[in-house]
Parts: C-alpha cells; sequence; structure tokens
C-alpha cells in the first residue's frame, strides 16, 4: 500500500481538507480518508486533482510547435498549416515518430495528463506500403505512453479519400488503407490488451458509404469508442452539403454513427438542428481551445451544446499549447467572448471536462478521486505568482502547467516540478526529437 497525503484533494463533491489517499500495488486506490498524521509515502501540496485527460492528441504535430505562421505579415490559414502537415508527415520514420511521441508525452504527463486518445492516421511507410507489422506506429504510440507513463487509448482513424470523390494524394498515402475493409481487416490485428477504438477523419474522408462500416469496427472494440473531426471549417460543410446536400453531422446520423460512444472533435460550425441530433445521440464533443484558436477556426457553441444534452471534453489536438489546466479555462473563456456573458460554466464544471468527461471519452477509467479509480493525482500549486490567494474551488481559473508539482499516474509518481522522474526534462528531449524529425 502506497499513502498520498493531500493538503486539499478534489472529490466528487469539491475541495476537501487534509486527506490521506491510499492505493495498492496495481495502482488503483483503496481508500480516501481525512488525514490523521500517521505516517505518509509521499505529501502532496496544494490542491490534488484527479489525472487530466487529452481527448485529442496528434502526437507527431508536437513538431509543428511555431513554425507554421507564415512569413512577415502573413500568418497563413488552416490549409496552409495543413500542407506544413503534410509535409511532416513525409518524413517521419518509425524511429522519429517514436522518438517524438515519448517526447511529447513527457511534456503532457509533466502538464498533468495521465491518459490520451491518440487520434492516430499516420500508418504506412512514406510511399504508402504497409510495414510488415502493420500495426506498427499505432503500437509505436502506445509503447511511448508506457515510457513516459501515461495511459494511450489509440484512435485508429479511417482515412480513405482526399475529399468528396478525390483520391489521396500526396503525403496523404501514408494515412489510407484504400478501402474500408482493408483498414477494418488492419485494425483487427490490434492486440485486445492495446486499449484503442477508432475514429473517422472526417467526412471529406471517409465515402459516405464506408461511415456506417467504420461505426459497426468500433463497437468491436475494447472502449467501442467513435471519435470524428466534425465541421472543424465552414469549407467542410459547405462541400458536404454540395455533395450529399446534407450536413456532416446530419450524415453521421444517417449512417448510424452517432451515439454515447461518439465523440466528434471541434464541431465548431454546427446549425441547431446538428446540436440537437449531438444531444439526442448523447455524444460527447471534444472541443480543443488552443487549436481552435491558433487555426482561427472560431469558437464552438459550446454553451448551446452543453444545453442540449452533449457532454464536453477537452484536447491538445496539435499541441500548439500544453496546459490541460489552461484549455479547461479557454472553454469558458470562449463563451464570454462569443456570448459577452461570464458564468457559462462553473470552475467544477470546467474540471469535469478536463477530468471525468475526457477520460470517459477514451474509455479511461480514470478522472475521479474515489474507491476503485486509478490512484492518478495532479498536484496544483497554491502559493505560486499565478495561484497565490485564488480560492480553491477556484483554482482552475487561476492555475497553469507551470504550477503542477507532482503528477501520480496508476500510484507511481511519474514528475515533480515538470521534470519527469525517469526520462528527465521533456524541453530536452523535444529539441532532439523535434530536429530529428525534420530531418
Amino acid at each position: 500500500m502506497t499513502t498520498f497525503r493531500c493538503t486539499r484533494a478534489w472529490l466528487p463533491g469539491g475541495p476537501s481538507g487534509p486527506v490521506d489517499i491510499v492505493c495498492d500495488a496495481t495502482g488503483i486506490i483503496t481508500s480516501l480518508d481525512p488525514a490523521d498524521g500517521g505516517p505518509a509515502d509521499h505529501e502532496l501540496p496544494g490542491l490534488v486533482f484527479p489525472g487530466f485527460a487529452d481527448a485529442h492528441s496528434h502526437v507527431f504535430h508536437r513538431a509543428l510547435r511555431g513554425r507554421t505562421h507564415g512569413r512577415a505579415d502573413r500568418g497563413g490559414t488552416f490549409w496552409t498549416w495543413r500542407e506544413a502537415m503534410y509535409r511532416l508527415a513525409g518524413r517521419l520514420t518509425p524511429e522519429t515518430f517514436g522518438a517524438l511521441a515519448e517526447a511529447t508525452y513527457a511534456e503532457l504527463v509533466c502538464a498533468g495528463v495521465t491518459a490520451v486518445g491518440e487520434f492516430h492516421y499516420l500508418h504506412h511507410d512514406a510511399v504508402g506500403r504497409p510495414y510488415a507489422e502493420r500495426n506498427l506506429l499505432g503500437l509505436a504510440a502506445v509503447a511511448a505512453g508506457e515510457r513516459a507513463g501515461l495511459a494511450v487509448t489509440l484512435l485508429d482513424t479511417a482515412y480513405l479519400a482526399g475529399g468528396f470523390g478525390v483520391p489521396v494524394a500526396g503525403s496523404q498515402i501514408r494515412f489510407t488503407d484504400g478501402d474500408v475493409d482493408a483498414w477494418a481487416a488492419r485494425v483487427a490485428e490490434l492486440p485486445w490488451t492495446v486499449r484503442h477504438g477508432v475514429a473517422i477523419h472526417s467526412v471529406r474522408a471517409v465515402p459516405p458509404g464506408a461511415l456506417s462500416a467504420v461505426a459497426a469496427v468500433a463497437r468491436d472494440t475494447p472502449t467501442g469508442a467513435l471519435h470524428v473531426h466534425l465541421s472543424e471549417q465552414p469549407a467542410e460543410n459547405e462541400a458536404c452539403l454540395a455533395a450529399t446536400g446534407r450536413t456532416p453531422t446530419a450524415l453521421l446520423a444517417e449512417a448510424g454513427a452517432l451515439g454515447p460512444h461518439t465523440a466528434p472533435v471541434h464541431a465548431t460550425h454546427l446549425s441547431g438542428d446538428d446540436i440537437a441530433l449531438l444531444g439526442a445521440a448523447g455524444a460527447t464533443v471534444v472541443i480543443c481551445p488552443a487549436t481552435e484558436a491558433d487555426l482561427a477556426d472560431g469558437l464552438p457553441a459550446a454553451g448551446a451544446l452543453r444545453d442540449a444534452g452533449v457532454r464536453l471534453a477537452l484536447g491538445g489536438d496539435q499541441h500548439v499549447l500544453t496546459d490541460p489546466l489552461g484549455a479547461a479555462r479557454g472553454l469558458e473563456w470562449g463563451e464570454r467572448l462569443a456570448t459577452g456573458r461570464r458564468g457559462t460554466f462553473s470552475p467544477a464544471q470546467l474540471v469535469e471536462a478536463a477530468t471525468v468527461a475526457g477520460h470517459r471519452a477514451i474509455g479511461s477509467p480514470a478522472g475521479r478521486l474515489a474507491v476503485g479509480a486509478p490512484a492518478d493525482l495532479v498536484a496544483v500549486r497554491t502559493d505560486s505568482v499565478r495561484t497565490a490567494g485564488a480560492d480553491p474551488e477556484q483554482l482552475i481559473m487561476a492555475a497553469t502547467a507551470a504550477d503542477v508539482a507532482v503528477v501520480v499516474v496508476a500510484g507511481r509518481v511519474q514528475a515533480i516540478d515538470g521534470v519527469h522522474t525517469r526520462l528527465g526534462d521533456p524541453g530536452r528531449m523535444l529539441v532532439a526529437a523535434v530536429e530529428r524529425a525534420w530531418t
């Protein structure tokens, strides 16, 4: 047994007083009781949150940070950003991909992320040939997560077209299996011991006739999770309407691809009918505030989605900024910018989006401090220049990843003050990994 003495902890009812969290050798919480002053194995400062979840990650995109903003006064667009992403995708090898994934996941752990949903579509070699191990890169991401000490849910992504009626081209050939049956056959080779679900890259990249087949594969995975980029750009909606006469959301609904295990990502440009469909399905929308701001996607109607019955989770997407606390705050700030009103989401609701909802969306059992849950603990300092004086119930409105003092995953201390306990400084790792990724 291992005892973690918490100065305060975010329990299901909110912040507590001093509490001892005890876990067994498998990293599962066995008791939570008021601290009794006896011996403890670890003392955690500040306020201890459940581990945060990044429900939408493209791990190799981390090498794009600070490199996609055009020259002089030209900031570029989503589409020019995509061309830079394609150039990067075309260069990666299994070795450089694995090193970049390990460094990026180490950065996530040090920021308090204990589980990630890896929306994975880099499947084959640079000329589109399958590796001898057909899931080599997906399994490399899972292995990198194990080395970094966080749980990866591999969301194996179907990517079969370059647009409506458009074949894949260029670097996209690394993403495609050719047709939905070949994709499904490769997914079926993933070991059941690897926590995984599947994803539709977008309605642009999976022909309408194949959507229901992808949804059927999702139901036969360990998590049942089905993720999909949805209505991130107005051009996507326009192309879908022109090709099918339906919005992307309506197309998914018609294909039977909406349900409680569906997690649309971004969902930025939705109609009222789209929002109603997602609410009726009990879907979880994964909002990625840093990416949506960076790519000028726009502000999703988060409050309207919540009011319609949609659960909301958070993702880091391209890892333009690694700060799960900031992402949670961005959910509320986006609503303030869009509506001119404060308080659409309470601090407690933001914590839920960063923890419980995100873990649920990727089939992770973590995200709460309770008996039977994994001992994923994130101690956030309450005495920094950012957090000093903050009401514990509102700490998420002030703290950043820089305030994360200790990160525990499944009962094991993985990071202290921004340094990984086994891998060291993630910044050093990233310098080397990003350089290798581009050479």
